[in-house]
C-alpha cells in the first residue's frame, strides 16, 4: 500500500504529465496548497480521459456503456475514500483534500455529471445548454480552488462561476476542429441556424462572413462573463491572486487571438506560446489592477467584414 506521500506524488507526476496553458499547482500557489490542487487535478483528469481517451465518432452503444461504467466505479471509488476504504493513490490524496479543506463532495460528484454529458450528450440546442454544461464541468474547478484556499463566500463563488465558464466557453471555440473529430458541437444550435451555418459547413472549415458573425456572437457572450467574474481578482488575498490574475489574463487573451484571427479557428488554433507566457505573467506580477476587456474597441478594431 502507497503512502500518503507518495500519493500525492502520484498526483503532482499525473498532473505535470498533462498539457496546459499554465501549469496546474503552479509555483505560483503556496506549497502547502500545491498538493492539494494535484489531487483533485489528478482524480478530474483521470475521469475526463474515461469519457475522452481515444473517443471516435463511430464508437458503438456498447463502447460508450464501457465509458459510463468507467465513470460509475470512480463515483463509487470517491464514496469509499470518503469511508477510509480506498488504496488508489488518487483517492487517498484526494481523501485528505477533503478532509483538510473542507470541500463538499458534490463539486467532486459535479465533474462527473459533466463527464457523463461528454459520453451521452453531442450538441447543444441553445445556449443556456451550454451554459448548463459549463454548470457542471469548469465552475466546480473554481469552486473547488477557493475552498483549498478557504474561501467560502457565496459572490465570490459567483465571480468564479463567471471566469470557469468564460474559460470553457473560450476552450469550446479554440477547440472546434478538435471536438469536431469526436462527433461533438458545442455551438448553440439555435445561433447556427440564425446565422445559416450547417454541420457541413463546419466540417468543410468554411470561414464565410456568416461563420464570422455566429463566432462574433459566440466571442461578445464569452467577454461579458469574463468581465463578470473580474471581481474575483480583487476579492482573494495574495496567496490566490496571482493565480487568478494570470488564470483571467490567459482566458482572455486566447479570447482575443480568436477574434483576431478573424475566427479562423480551423487554421489559425489560438494558443498561448512561450513568449506569450512570459508576457502574461509579467503582466500579472505588476502592481495594478487589470482592465475588463473593452468590448466596444476590442470588436471594432476586428470587426466582421
Amino acid at each position: 500500500m502507497v503512502s500518503l506521500e507518495e500519493s500525492f506524488k502520484y498526483c503532482e507526476q499525473l498532473t505535470q504529465s498533462h498539457y496546459e496553458n499554465f501549469p496546474v499547482g503552479s509555483f505560483l500557489l503556496p506549497k502547502e496548497k500545491r498538493r492539494y490542487i494535484w489531487a483533485i487535478y489528478a482524480y478530474a483528469r483521470t475521469a475526463d480521459d474515461f469519457a475522452d481517451e481515444g473517443r471516435t465518432p463511430a464508437e458503438s452503444q456498447k463502447d460508450l456503456k464501457k465509458r459510463l461504467d468507467l465513470l460509475d466505479d470512480w463515483e463509487r471509488k470517491l464514496e469509499d475514500s470518503l469511508k477510509g476504504k480506498s488504496d488508489h493513490p488518487v483517492f487517498m490524496a484526494l481523501s485528505e483534500t477533503i478532509r483538510q479543506c473542507g470541500i463538499p463532495t458534490q463539486l467532486l460528484k459535479d465533474l462527473l455529471t459533466a463527464y457523463r454529458m461528454d459520453v451521452q450528450k453531442k450538441r447543444y440546442r441553445n445556449f443556456e445548454e451550454a451554459l448548463t454544461y459549463c454548470r457542471y464541468s469548469a465552475n466546480p474547478v473554481g469552486r473547488l480552488v477557493l475552498y483549498t484556499f478557504g474561501y467560502t463566500d457565496e459572490i465570490l463563488f459567483q465571480q468564479s462561476d463567471s471566469i470557469c465558464t468564460a474559460l470553457q466557453l473560450t476552450n469550446f471555440w479554440q477547440d472546434i476542429v478538435i471536438d469536431l473529430a469526436k462527433d461533438r458541437i458545442y455551438i448553440p444550435q439555435e445561433d447556427m441556424e440564425r446565422y445559416k451555418i450547417t454541420e457541413e459547413d463546419l466540417h468543410r472549415e468554411a470561414v464565410t462572413p456568416s461563420f464570422q458573425s455566429l463566432m462574433e456572437c459566440q466571442a461578445k457572450k464569452t467577454a461579458r462573463l469574463f468581465n463578470e467574474g473580474l471581481p474575483l481578482i480583487r476579492g482573494v488575498n495574495s496567496d490566490l491572486k496571482l493565480e487568478m490574475r494570470l488564470t483571467w489574463l490567459g482566458g482572455t487573451s486566447i479570447l482575443k487571438k480568436t477574434i483576431q484571427n478573424g475566427y479562423d479557428v480551423f487554421q489559425l488554433r489560438p494558443k498561448l506560446y512561450l513568449k506569450d507566457k512570459i508576457l502574461l505573467l509579467g503582466k500579472a506580477l505588476l502592481p495594478f489592477p487589470i482592465s475588463p476587456l473593452n468590448n466596444e474597441q476590442l470588436f471594432k478594431n476586428h470587426s466582421v467584414q
